[in-house]
């Protein structure tokens, strides 16, 4: 089971983009990078890319789009109070949000996230995998509130797509952290398991589980974790 650290914060940098709008692959670089530098220096910042599905009708339907994101997304923006819904949107612990290709604000918010303590420890570990179709985990929030969530998601990195039509045609789009399967669960007393459906042509080899703690109505992501599947 995964560590359930308390020391210091954590960054859960969700991004919503799409294959088939034009201002999405500079964010997508930002999102990459950001995951990159996590990885490299053993910061708990965490990296989703949700790809929503209404560019779908400027020629391009996204392989990764999902409707269940541009949800996601939607409440958000009633969160927000803002209504509104554009790509590429990046938030920052479920209460910061900009434009996702906005390095400098990214930098910022993630920083300040780490500087915060992070209030609901969150331990994960796979229990079952059943032939690569589906996937129980195992779940332990020390300190959970009442009416919270735990999101679990599975991102894969390195994924190529040649897009033929629409706003990128032309465009080889290399794209890492894509959200391949997401579920979300109501706490309950803390500790539990939740199964995910795990994609038929994921690769674990680039696939990691992200778990994360969020209230309900304000959004706010108190606590997460991640396993990478190359070495669970």
């Amino acid at each position: 089971m995964t560590d359930p650290s308390t020391d210091g914060g954590i960054a859960v940098v969700e991004m919503f983009t799409s294959q088939g709008y034009s201002s999405c692959p500079p964010a997508e670089e930002v999102l990459t990078e950001i995951e990159r530098d996590a990885r490299e220096r053993g910061r708990p910042v965490f990296a989703l890319g949700f790809h929503v599905d209404y560019w779908d009708d400027l020629g391009w339907p996204d392989r990764f789009a999902d409707a269940a994101y541009t949800a996601r997304q939607e409440a958000y923006a009633r969160a927000f109070g803002t209504g509104r819904l554009y790509t590429p949107q990046m938030i920052v612990n479920g209460t910061v949000e900009f434009v996702g290709s906005d390095r400098r604000r990214a930098a910022g918010a993630i920083a300040s996230a780490l500087t915060s303590t992070m209030t609901t420890p969150l331990a994960l570990s796979v229990s079952d995998a059943d032939g690569g179709h589906r996937m129980v985990l195992d779940y332990q929030a020390d300190h959970a509130p009442g009416r919270t969530v735990l999101n679990v998601a599975m991102v894969e990195r390195g994924l190529v797509s040649e897009v033929a039509r629409g706003e990128n045609a032309g465009r080889t789009l290399r794209q890492d952290n894509v959200v391949r399967a997401f579920t979300s669960v109501s706490m309950n007393g803390g500790r539990g398991q939740v199964e995910l459906a795990v994609p038929p042509d994921l690769d674990p080899r680039g696939a990691t589980v992200v778990g994360y703690v969020q209230e309900n109505g304000e959004q706010a992501i108190i606590g997460a974790t991640s396993i990478d599947l190359s070495t669970a």
